[in-house]
């Protein structure tokens, strides 16, 4: 828990799970995570192992854990894969994530070598993270290993900024002066996972924030949730149930395509591919039992011209 009173998000731990658990065993070639499971702590790692050899608990608690983990991962692959395309084929000088959580893609992807990463999350949750990067170094490890003085996990980006950012109350754009962001300079800007839990209002506040900071040749790869009556009756239940790790983290806002892309063409981004991670999935031979999900799932790349 944070001096704020607000804990770091579960979401975020969930997604991590998912991508630690489908590392090696989902699209190989397209979709690979090892970082992800050395941010997680050791109960935390508990139902991965399940979820990779297959072996789900008895316990009702337990079960319940296990397949939240499962049906993550067979989310956040195809959603993975289309975000990591997406930016290794407009890598910038400036990259930056927006609502970070437990993103790994400064530690994995060699694309971004020559890129300096800003990643933008609430400080308890970038606290939490931070504590994780520091415990990773002796994830994993042996003994020697262990015994040395915690230290954040290297990245392979050129830098990695951490810009802390209660959207609630901060300016992002006064975050990013602070943090050394150059407005003039292409931006490559990532929200993934975010904009479900904001309102319509907020949505629209970080849209116009990011776009007073971005110049030609930048983009913006955005994951959001268009409507669904079935995935919404399901994300009820679970909350009613208190059965699922983000109960406490409802959805806010979901979009149409059309009225995401009319958002960002009023702050000039132009929607140049939108797709939903049902297509992905089959584009990677992925099973899909969880359709609905991935139907109504969707990432967005717009570019500013």
């Amino acid at each position: 828990m944070s001096e704020s009173g607000r804990a770091a998000s579960r979401t975020a731990v969930l997604v991590c799970q998912g991508r630690a658990a489908a590392n090696g065993r989902a699209a190989t070639g397209r979709f690979a995570d090892p970082v992800a499971v050395r941010l997680l702590r050791v109960a935390e790692r508990t139902p991965v192992d399940e979820v990779r050899a297959n072996t789900p608990p008895k316990g009702w608690r337990e079960r319940t854990g296990y397949e939240s983990v499962r049906a993550c991962a067979e989310v956040v692959v195809p959603r993975t894969v289309a975000i990591d395309e997406a930016l290794c084929a407009r890598v910038s000088g400036q990259l930056v994530i927006l609502g970070a959580g437990l993103d790994t893609r400064a530690w994995r992807l060699p694309e971004l070598a020559r890129t300096d990463v800003w990643e933008v999350d609430h400080p308890a949750s970038q606290q939490d993270k931070r504590a994780r990067l520091a415990e990773a170094t002796s994830v994993l490890g042996g003994p020697e290993e262990s015994s040395r003085p915690a230290a954040e996990l290297p990245a392979v980006a050129r830098s990695v900024r951490f810009t802390p950012v209660d959207f609630a109350v901060d300016d992002l754009g006064a975050a990013l002066d602070a943090a050394g962001h150059n407005p003039s300079s292409p931006t490559t800007w990532l929200w993934e996972g975010v904009v479900p839990y904001l309102t319509r209002d907020e949505v629209r506040a970080t849209v116009a924030a990011l776009a007073a900071r971005t110049v030609p040749g930048s983009a913006l790869v955005v994951n959001y949730q268009a409507p669904s009556a079935r995935a919404a009756a399901g994300r009820l239940l679970t909350r009613v149930l208190g059965s699922s790790v983000t109960s406490g983290e409802p959805w806010r806002s979901l979009w149409t395509p059309q009225r995401m892309a009319a958002l960002l063409a009023e702050y000039g981004l132009r929607v140049v591919s939108d797709d939903n991670l049902l297509t992905v999935a089959h584009t990677l031979g992925s099973p899909a039992r969880g359709r609905r999900s991935l139907q109504s799932g969707r990432v967005a790349v717009a570019e500013s011209h």
